[in-house]
């Protein structure tokens, strides 16, 4: 095994995201085998990249001893970088077409290179040497583009929301009891209202749900639609972008979200972690760093966010991390096998616990050794079942710079310095420039 730390990469990330988004085609087929399997006897030296820290690494480096104990004629060579530089040099890679074997895949980023044909079609890997029965098959849905499976996931979270109930105790305010989004509303204004009554200072019922992207993605698919669909049609329209925003419009007017200026004065902390609101929404693996940083005396809850239409499939569990198989891979086998070993096997789940997140196998989940706060996600995830819907297409190319236009424009409009109507002009014209880049 070799293991390797890189620091900054220098250079030409602008160049290289060029060349790779000009690449064409779909993912590279798979072997004409439709049931590969892995010879014993045959030596294979792999590559093998995540982004992470020194602990994440270290936890690899266990793993990948462990793999290489039960293979020994697979050598792997493992790369990590923090998460910023990992991407610069992927992308540096697949513009040239030399990915590592095993690429440790972002949800944000499988459109983009499976469409550029860097990845392997997994199809004829799964259930032969990656065994997909202990996942759920909503989850294993997000590693499919375009009817490819190029990916497949290693952990999933959900969509929240958090309750800091040692504030809410503070001011006398029970946690919010589910309801609609206009309910919701309601009581953050009830909460800011009782934390100036209370004498409480710098205490608001909540950070603006509004400024959230993933909140309209939720509003949407509970009314049956996805944010983009597969080809990249957008589901909604300016009137429904409107009416969103319009929303949470009383609310901000009346101050009773975190104002804007207080937000900006705690980054990088949110909020939230900030002990500024008594609410927020946002995945739930954010439990562990937003008690962190709260500090010891706080307690926060898990719930369920609100849901203006019964019955709705608004809710899914998501792929935090995936694995893929460069489509230029000698040694597509051996990799798969990695990635089996990596997602489903115990001694993985018994390694990293909840470090890359809430295990997606369940073989690996039952040998992780959950902590307090890992168990309360899990229970958190099970309560949310008859929410939980099927995982939408996966993002498009550019989602990221729609996601944070988003953000600013939301911004604006706490700040005051926009209209709705500007902020819905300017975040389409954005989505035009995406959209037909």
């Amino acid at each position: 095994m070799k293991f390797r730390n890189r620091g900054v990469i220098a250079g030409v990330a602008g160049v290289a995201l060029i060349a790779l988004v000009g690449l064409t085609g779909c993912a590279s087929a798979a072997p004409a085998s439709s049931q590969p399997t892995l010879d014993p006897d045959e030596e294979a030296s792999i590559t093998f990249t995540f982004w992470g820290n020194d602990v994440r690494a270290e936890l690899y480096n266990e793993a990948i001893a462990a793999f290489e104990e039960q293979h020994p004629n697979i050598d792997v060579s493992v790369l990590f970088l923090s998460p910023n530089d990992y991407w610069e040099k992927r992308q540096i890679e697949a513009s040239g077409g030399g990915l590592p074997d095993v690429v440790t895949m972002d949800l944000a980023y499988i459109r983009q290179y499976s469409q550029s044909g860097s990845l392997l079609d997994l199809e004829p890997y799964l259930g032969s040497i990656i065994q997909t029965d202990p996942i759920e098959p909503s989850v294993l849905g997000a590693g499919v583009v375009d009817g490819v499976t190029t990916a497949v996931p290693i952990s999933t979270n959900a969509w929240s929301m958090f309750m800091n109930t040692t504030i809410l105790d503070e001011i006398g305010v029970e946690p919010f009891a589910g309801g609609t989004w206009d309910d919701y509303y309601e009581w953050v204004a009830e909460a800011t209202d009782a934390a100036q009554a209370a004498g409480v200072q710098d205490v608001w019922g909540g950070v603006d749900p509004s400024s959230r992207f993933v909140n309209f993605e939720m509003q949407l698919r509970a009314e049956g639609k996805d944010l983009f669909d597969d080809e990249g049609k957008p589901g909604f329209d300016e009137e429904r972008l409107t009416e969103y925003w319009e929303e949470g419009a009383d609310a901000r007017a009346g101050g009773a979200f975190v104002p804007q200026q207080r937000v900006a004065e705690v980054q990088p902390l949110t909020a939230f972690d900030a002990g500024l609101g008594a609410s927020d929404t946002q995945t739930d693996n954010f439990l562990a760093g937003y008690l962190a940083n709260l500090g010891e005396g706080n307690e926060v809850t898990l719930q369920a966010p609100p849901l203006s239409v019964d019955g709705a499939k608004d809710l899914y569990l998501k792929a935090s991390q995936m694995y893929s198989i460069a489509a230029n891979s000698e040694h597509p086998a051996a990799a798969a096998t990695l990635i089996d070993f990596l997602i489903n096997s115990p001694e993985s789940g018994e390694i990293f616990g909840t470090n890359r997140g809430l295990p997606a196998s369940e073989t690996a989940r039952e040998a992780a050794d959950l902590d307090p706060v890992s168990q309360d996600i899990v229970d958190y995830e099970a309560s949310i079942a008859d929410r939980l819907g099927e995982a939408p297409p996966a993002p498009i190319v550019g989602y990221g710079s729609l996601h944070e236009k988003f953000r600013e424009l939301t911004e604006e409009l706490n700040f005051g310095t926009l209209t709705i109507d500007q902020a819905v002009e300017q975040f389409f014209a954005e989505m035009d420039v995406v959209l037909n880049q």
